[in-house]
């Protein structure tokens, strides 16, 4: 047995000295192995119908598992709610569920749907209001009626807005606790204005202003089927399906449409602004501008830039902010894209206090260095190839597909938009990524924000300019003492159960 042993060794021995020299071979030339090109991107697209009353419904087949998910996206979110009731639609999105139907209360609906595996789900953000379902085939019709009662039938009960905006209060007590919390929060406000709808935040005063009167009213002014897109993904028929969502939906009539109010942008002006905070041993430092539109034409190359300059391990800064000069963990920055607003051109990174004003400096060499050294063939090749190959991970489930194409029914891109993304990226050249930076990063446009311990800085923050302090401290409720929650004011409508 041990002779067996010893030939079988020897015999891997031998095995291994003839492949290891011809693996070491390949591996010297690796870049001359031909890299086929990308297949062609074609995801399976979601049939479209649109009601007589304007409801727009999608419809994606899926039958790798029996379940069902859908979700409906309602027009009108925060950025509508009045500034005096700020938080209303945070309320809103947690009552709409939790407060239950005519005929359940929330918790009865939680019990229905949990002996199904089921659930019903309801949210908000800034432009849209949310309800979803996922369920197992089987219980399809059992589930979607729920969805139905809680789209169409909610009662807001008074305990749960109570609820509600105790949570609310406990969030806002507690905002100041995260310094790169603070900064996000506080530079975004620096980018579009404090008192713009994208950037406002809730406080104690406005949330206890909230009535569960304001809800319904919303909610009747809002959730009509013209101002809803409806997605379903999962195993069914789609002509059966189209038919059942007829008959449910055919009967309910039009409303108003809702009306987009214009909202300014009021970005602060370029320099430095300052939260020192006592308790940390890090700044969060933040430079912001006001930046495009994804129907932007530049906004491909603006995607390849961001890749390239701060979008990752291999990115400019992250080499010479981190791995060069050893000055932050990680550091990122882009020129930011939203579909129906401009986005926010970020340089954001965090380091230690001993550092925070070299920090500043070496990010304004870096962008000053685009003008000298812009990015490189190089560069771009990588930038591309990172956004290519990751690309499909992000649309590779028919759900993520509906969901994306719900999207750009939403915001008013035309249907194809996600197709024309890989094509719009392979085509950006060296030049328009320089194009692209010099259009929309200004050193000295920027709007610098640092949150830290000031006592352990390296230098004062004003051996750069003048610098604004930024007070963030949390307004007490009106007639309170600071520090103390106010009653909730929610009106006694609704029923509890």
């Amino acid at each position: 047995m041990k002779g067996h042993r010893s030939l079988i060794l020897l015999a891997v021995v031998v095995l291994w000295s003839a492949v290891v020299p011809r693996a070491v071979a390949q591996a010297a030339d690796w870049q001359q192995i031909p890299i086929p090109p990308l297949p062609a991107f074609h995801p399976q697209q979601p049939k479209r119908f649109e009601l007589p009353n304007g409801m727009v419904v999608f419809l994606q087949e899926d039958h790798e598992l029996p379940l069902i998910d859908g979700s409906a996206r309602i027009r009108g979110g925060s950025r509508s709610e009045p500034a005096s009731k700020i938080g209303m639609m945070d309320i809103y999105g947690e009552v709409w569920r939790t407060g239950g139907t005519k005929t359940q209360t929330g918790d009865q609906l939680d019990d229905y749907l949990e002996i199904r595996a089921a659930k019903v789900e309801t949210g908000n953000n800034v432009d849209s209001t949310t309800i979803s379902w996922s369920c197992l085939k089987g219980d399809f019709d059992d589930v979607f009626k729920a969805f139905n009662n809680v789209l169409r039938e909610p009662e807001f009960r008074a305990d749960k807005v109570d609820l509600a905006q105790r949570e609310m209060y406990d969030a806002i007590s507690r905002r100041n606790d995260d310094v790169s919390a603070i900064a996000a929060r506080e530079s975004v406000k620096l980018a579009y204005g404090a008192n713009n709808p994208y950037a406002r935040e809730a406080e104690y005063a406005t949330v206890a202003a909230v009535t569960r009167q304001d809800l319904v009213d919303w909610h009747d002014a809002h959730v009509h089927p013209n101002n809803i897109i409806l997605g379903i993904v999962g195993d069914f028929d789609s002509a059966a399906m189209e038919a059942k969502l007829r008959q449910s939906f055919g009967d309910w009539p039009k409303g108003p449409p809702v009306k987009v109010d214009k909202i300014e942008f009021q970005p602060a002006k370029p320099g430095y602004y300052l939260i020192p905070k006592e308790d940390v041993n890090q700044s969060s430092i933040r430079m912001t501008e006001l930046g495009i539109r994804r129907d932007n034409p530049d906004y491909y190359a603006a995607q390849v830039f961001n890749e390239a300059f701060g979008g990752g391990f291999s990115s400019r800064l992250f080499k010479s902010i981190r791995t060069a000069q050893g000055l932050a963990y990680g550091v990122g920055a882009g020129i930011g894209a939203s579909f129906d607003h401009s986005g926010i051109v970020r340089i954001s990174m965090s380091t230690k206090s001993a550092t925070t004003v070299e920090s500043v400096q070496a990010l304004y060499k870096e962008i000053d260095g685009l003008g000298k050294n812009p990015i490189s063939d190089d560069e771009i090749k990588r930038a591309k190839d990172s956004i290519l190959n990751s690309f499909v991970f992000n649309f590779d489930s028919p759900e993520k597909v509906l969901h994306e194409r719900m999207a750009y029914e939403f915001y008013g891109y035309p249907a194809d938009y996600l197709e024309r993304y890989r094509a719009g990226v392979e085509k950006v050249s060296k030049e328009d990524v320089a194009r692209a930076a010099a259009k929309y990063l200004h050193k000295d446009k920027l709007a610098v924000l640092v949150v830290g311990n000031t006592a352990d800085f390296d230098k004062p923050l004003d051996s750069l300019g003048s610098v604004t302090k930024v007070d963030i401290t949390i307004p007490p409720p009106p007639g309170e003492q600071p520090g103390a929650p106010p009653k909730p004011g929610s009106d006694s409508g609704g029923e509890t159960q």
